[in-house]
């Protein structure tokens, strides 16, 4: 399959993807002026009061939803913000780009984002010679960032995180090369390309990137003697970092409504380098709805959701202690990943990280329901 009909698959399946997509930040600015009095005739007597000088104002307008740059259509990451001047001239563009340039295969559309991978590892050789348009364009940008092509080892994978800013302390670098990848990814994918992955179940193991993004906004609560909660934990590979940042002395709880992964992710995680803490009992998973969190050890420092819910679930902020914080994807549609911060008080603060794309968090039957 050509990468020009991988690039255009999955746009209405959103039950595989799992990435990163900032916002584009297309913003425009509109100088209005106040339009300029009608002529009038001569009177006997000149008016007494001179018109009103001209005023210039300036209007920055969100002018389209966040999810509809390039990177969204491609799948990748920390694209930098661009701002565009002349509103008429853009949209004439971006249409006629779409419409002209962007060749249209609706089936490889649908097949690209259920697969969720970056343009250029599309076709495993990291040709895009082929793309025009805006898909050309925002390959060049990708060019900018890792896509995990080519990479060999978990080290190799961890130091190009590291080397394009995605990983960034030194703690997280040494989780994640002490947990491999490879052991939370089925056999016939291969395991250290920045691509979420499906494991079956209609869920997926999210991208590298998003891995390490998360386990950077929770580091300083994830430190030895806390608690961490991982909701929808999947194959166990987050779960199992926050086991080894913890330590012993901490607890790592895992929660998974699909029975079979909870097995698969414990036959994982006596793979890697946090089977002792899998046995010794500070790391364990369990069957249940994330929902509704693990009240038995309860409360957390540190909280994790690797679903996108509609509405940030009150279970979970319950149960996230004070001076914890909890990262969760909001939305349909339009998802962003939140960062939620209790106060000391018990004052809950929230703000946006940037632009994601989750599986949905639902009930067990709704997920399995077209698998």
């Amino acid at each position: 399959m050509s990468i020009t009909q991988q690039i255009s698959s999955s746009f209405p399946s959103a039950y595989a993807c799992r990435y990163c997509a900032p916002s584009l930040g297309l913003y425009f600015n509109l100088r209005l002026r106040r339009p300029r009095p009608r002529r009038r005739l001569p009177t006997a007597l000149p008016p007494t009061t001179s018109s009103p000088p001209k005023t210039t104002t300036t209007t920055i307008i969100s002018f389209l939803p966040r999810f509809l740059g390039p990177h969204f259509v491609t799948g990748n990451c920390h694209l930098s913000r661009m701002e565009f001047q002349g509103v008429l001239f853009r949209v004439v563009w971006l249409v006629y780009s779409i419409l002209v340039c962007l060749p249209w295969d609706m089936q490889s559309f649908d097949y690209d984002i259920r697969r969720h991978t970056c343009p250029s590892v599309l076709d495993g050789s990291g040709q895009v010679s082929s793309l025009n348009g805006p898909a050309s364009e925002a390959v060049e940008l990708h060019k900018r960032f890792w896509t995990g092509s080519g990479i060999g080892t978990n080290k190799e994978m961890v130091e190009k995180l590291h080397n394009y800013g995605v990983v960034r302390s030194k703690k997280v670098a040494e989780v994640m090369e002490s947990i491999d990848r490879a052991f939370f990814v089925p056999d016939d994918i291969p395991p250290y390309v920045d691509t979420p992955v499906p494991i079956g179940y209609n869920a997926t193991i999210s991208a590298p990137h998003m891995h390490a993004t998360c386990l950077q906004l929770l580091e300083k609560h994830l430190k030895p003697g806390m608690r961490a909660l991982d909701v929808g934990s999947g194959t166990g590979y987050l779960t199992a970092c926050f086991a080894l940042m913890v330590g012993p002395e901490g607890r790592a709880v895992g929660v998974e409504h699909i029975p079979e992964l909870v097995a698969s992710s414990m036959e994982n995680i006596k793979k890697s380098a946090a089977a002792p803490l899998l046995k010794e009992g500070s790391l364990s998973v369990h069957v249940g709805d994330g929902r509704q969190g693990w009240p038995e050890c309860a409360p957390y420092d540190a909280i994790h959701v690797g679903a996108a819910a509609a509405e940030i679930p009150p279970a979970l902020i319950d149960q996230l202690k004070p001076g914890g914080r909890m990262v969760i994807p909001v939305g349909n549609i339009f998802q962003d990943l939140k960062v939620v911060d209790k106060d000391s008080d018990g004052s809950v603060n929230i703000h946006d990280e940037t632009s994601v794309r989750y599986v949905p968090l639902t009930s067990r039957e709704a997920q399995l329901r077209d698998n």
